[in-house]
């Protein structure tokens, strides 16, 4: 499976994830997803709906279409109420972007508020783009943790993105950093219509703000967007860039997160990506358990994003 091209960065990534890392293995299982018996525990809200402006190259707004929809702040503050009682352990905000990649946060601040301290809800935000003032505000609110996507250069952030600088990313990244909140960024691989090209600098950009955790999903063609008809970086491609992430970063989480395909390929991936040192992935196949567990690893089964880390105790 491995290359002899390849074999001393799988080595190198292994070895280092073992001593960081120890040999627990977390699987994870987000939104409100069933698999089996379990179910997820970590809906997605859109404080959006299905609208957004900035209508990115890979989405145009489809992501947030099996979101839970809220119609205003007392809306989301209802729900979270509703959530909590049913079980939810926590909740991710998102929604759709203005032209400028940011959210209306400014009119949710007081609801996110009220429902950190009536729920106790652990909180998630797939931000946007905020501006350090936002990203304060968003600690200040509640918010524990800040989901971001990083791209590794200009021509992605525009072509792809829509961004009219690719300064507002690296602007977005000091700000949340500062902020105090836990910062999660999400590098996409074949992000530039299925090329593995600046994914690399991505991790580069993301290691000096020691990311509380990483995620590394993969471009996931979706009908009715300019990469519809894409073909996707192959398994390989993704592994390597996990194991670089791993031997750049090996302090910190790495996940194979829940965007990735669906096939023989993405079965193999996920073997492939337990090898390159990642340490969580989540809405796994047995298949990947059954690999944890033959390397010796322990798997471990959490009912949330695959941002957030295993309980301790």
């Amino acid at each position: 499976m491995i290359s002899p091209d390849d074999r001393g960065l799988f080595q190198k990534a292994w070895e280092t994830a073992r001593r960081w890392h120890g040999d627990d293995f977390t699987f994870y299982l987000p939104g409100m997803i069933k698999y089996g018996d379990q179910r997820g525990q970590y809906p997605a809200i859109s404080i959006t709906g299905d609208k957004c402006e900035m209508m990115c190259e890979h989405c145009r707004g489809r992501l947030l279409q099996p979101m839970i929809k809220v119609t205003g702040p007392d809306d989301l503050l209802e729900k979270c109420r509703r959530l909590s009682e049913k079980g939810s352990v926590g909740v991710l905000l998102s929604g759709g972007s203005d032209l400028e990649g940011r959210l209306p946060w400014d009119r949710f601040y007081e609801a996110i508020h009220k429902v950190k301290a009536e729920t106790g809800l652990f909180i998630s935000a797939h931000t946007g783009f905020p501006d350090t003032k936002t990203a304060r505000a968003l600690k200040e609110a509640g918010v524990d943790q800040a989901l971001i996507d990083v791209m590794g250069d200009e021509d992605t952030a525009r072509r792809v993105y829509h961004l009219d600088r690719f300064e507002k990313v690296l602007e977005s990244l000091e700000g949340i950093s500062e902020s105090g909140i836990q910062l999660v960024p999400h590098v996409v691989t074949g992000l530039l219509y299925g090329q593995v090209k600046a994914e690399s600098s991505a991790l580069e950009i993301i290691k000096p703000h020691r990311p509380s955790a990483l995620v590394i999903v993969v471009l996931t063609p979706l009908k009715g967007t300019p990469m519809a008809h894409v073909s996707t970086p192959s398994p390989m491609e993704v592994a390597r860039l996990i194991a670089s992430a791993r031997i750049m970063m090996p302090e910190v989480p790495i996940s194979l997160g829940c965007e990735r395909p669906r096939n023989k390929a993405g079965s193999a991936l996920e073997k492939l990506a337990i090898l390159a040192g990642a340490n969580r992935m989540a809405v796994w196949s047995e298949e990947a358990i059954g690999e944890a567990r033959n390397l010796g690893l322990r798997p471990r089964f959490q009912p949330t994003c695959c941002s957030l880390d295993y309980p301790k105790g």
